[in-house]
């Protein structure tokens, strides 16, 4: 059986991976998006279904405010005894937690806080044959950061029954390099009477790296492999067309055939717009050290898998780039994302065929919780757009669809009254800055909205009772990356609508949402 990567296309980073018997589960960093770290399952490691979000509730996880890139870092799944854990940590406030589930689709539990006693990031968990559990993390030196990334990875032994950590804790490695830059994403696991330890290291931009080491404790002292880093791209180059290589995660299936995920981006033309994504490796052990797709030493845009079982019939699709929602179901689908916390009264309402999306103070310039709902980009060719009925009602006003690197970076196609004149514009928000890329004016009534983009030009468009018009075209979307917006995430595309600081009881409806 073949598999394309990235098995997971566009805004699904730092992925943690677990095997329970045939099954196979995955979850990703959301940062400030909400819900926060989606679900996935999946028998062959070739076709994904999300099954659930872990942090859904309000309850769980306090985002209000953080900037874009902060929020939910790294979070971690493993199952112990018909119990799944999912640990992480909100940067943003109240620092590493962890949730537990008998059913990895939900409901999750509250989150159990570990406060100052887990300093750091990247928390992980780890089971022994023995039944301890213990905390692997990432922190800054105790004895004072000498140079930027200048952390340890570390673990304690974390009591189960009262959800707190216990006894010393204990420097495991500071990496593999002299002078180790960042190292961070740490996972135990126990083979063969050897503790092995896989870790991140280099940053996580070009020279990102998985780096391992064993031991025959647990608490060290560690012994790097002779062959680190087992993968990484750095030494291809930026012009690769896959960088930013790292942050594994290793899981076998019952025939004892063993799997790592990672990370990993794709740039267009030196530009990265979908952020980091989830990557797929075969792996084999040798001389009791990993080694990551023997023989090649690289990603593979086709990884080949061992013949598994077919699938029982209904099981899960494949993991689609491509969506139509005519928002026919009671909820969105689970994929559907929002910025932050939402409020306490819900602004948007489903009904056969149609979403509603009230109009309120927030903006997508703020950091906030606007009214937006969005997917992730998925691929750089890409066509989205909606089908809306929606009347300005006062100058200011505004709805449309949006592609969102973060709150400075960012386009809309919207219809909004200026000086009383209904119109579709297309809006280029840089490092803040707004800039109106073209505008037509429209009659009353529902508008066809659409944004086309190839490479990294994209064409704005709108379609009326009085037919098709070009709002903006040949628009370079290179300043919706990393690379010149910063931070971790990739964008997503959705429907917004705004009151931009006014008071409305106005609504946006909505037929249809794609990405195609």
């Amino acid at each position: 059986m073949k598999v394309s990567n990235p098995v997971l296309s566009g805004f699904y980073p730092d992925p943690s991976i677990c095997a329970v018997g045939e099954d196979f589960y995955l979850v990703n960093s959301t940062f400030a998006y909400f819900p926060g770290i989606p679900v996935f399952h999946s028998r062959d490691l070739a076709h994904w279904r999300q099954i659930g979000n872990v942090l859904d509730r309000p309850s769980q996880v306090r985002l209000e405010g953080c900037r874009h890139s902060q929020g939910i870092y790294a979070p971690t799944i493993r199952y112990h005894e018909g119990v799944f854990y999912v640990i992480t940590t909100n940067v943003s406030g109240g620092g590493s937690f962890l949730v537990t589930a008998k059913d990895p689709a939900g409901p999750w539990s509250e989150p159990y806080f570990l406060g100052e006693e887990a300093p750091g990031i990247d928390p992980s968990l780890f089971f022994d044959e023995d039944g301890a559990c213990y905390y692997v993390g990432t922190r800054p030196n105790p004895d004072g950061v000498r140079y930027n990334g200048d952390w340890e990875i570390w673990a304690r032994e974390l009591d189960l029954a009262a959800m707190k950590l216990t006894g010393e804790s204990h420097m495991l490695w500071k990496g593999a390099m002299n002078g180790a830059i960042w190292p961070e994403g740490p996972h135990l696991y126990k083979k063969d009477g050897y503790y092995y330890l896989l870790i991140a290291e280099g940053g996580t931009s070009i020279h990102h790296s998985v780096m391992a080491a064993r031991s025959r404790n647990v608490y060290g002292p560690y012994e790097g492999n002779p062959a680190n880093p087992i993968l990484t791209h750095r030494h291809l180059g930026k012009d690769y067309p896959i960088v930013n290589v790292g942050h594994g995660d290793l899981a076998a299936d019952p025939e004892g055939n063993w799997y790592m995920v990672m990370l990993a981006s794709r740039p267009c033309q030196g530009h990265t717009n979908m952020g980091r994504e989830t990557f797929l490796a075969k792996v084999v052990w040798e001389e009791g050290w990993p080694v990551v797709n023997p023989g090649v030493g690289k990603l593979e845009e086709c990884v080949e898998l061992p013949g598994r079982a077919p699938r029982e019939p209904g099981m899960e699709p494949h993991f689609s780039e491509t969506g139509i929602y005519p928002f026919l179901q009671e909820k969105l689908p689970l994929e559907f994302m929002m910025l932050r916390n939402p409020p306490r009264e819900p602004f948007y309402r489903l009904e056969p065929g149609k979403l509603h999306l009230c109009l309120r103070a927030a903006t997508l310039k703020e950091e906030a919780n606007p009214s937006y709902l969005c997917v992730r980009q998925r691929r750089q060719d890409y066509e989205t757009g909606a089908v809306m009925e929606f009347e300005p009602e006062a100058w200011g006003e505004s709805a449309g669809i949006a592609v969102v690197q973060n709150p400075f970076y960012h386009v809309r196609l919207e219809k909004c009254s200026p000086e009383g004149r209904t119109q579709i514009r297309a809006v280029l928000c840089r490092d803040g800055q707004e800039e109106t890329a073209g505008s037509c004016e429209v009659p009353a009534g529902s508008v066809l909205l659409r944004i086309v983009n190839r490479g990294q030009r994209a064409t704005f468009s709108c379609e009326t009772a009085q037919g098709v018009q070009t709002v903006a075209e040949n628009v370079d979307m290179r300043f919706l990356s990393t690379e010149t917006a910063g931070g971790f995430t990739g964008c997503t595309m959705g429907m917004y609508a705004s009151s931009n600081g006014a008071e409305s009881t106005n609504t946006a409806v909505f037929a249809e949402f794609w990405r195609i």
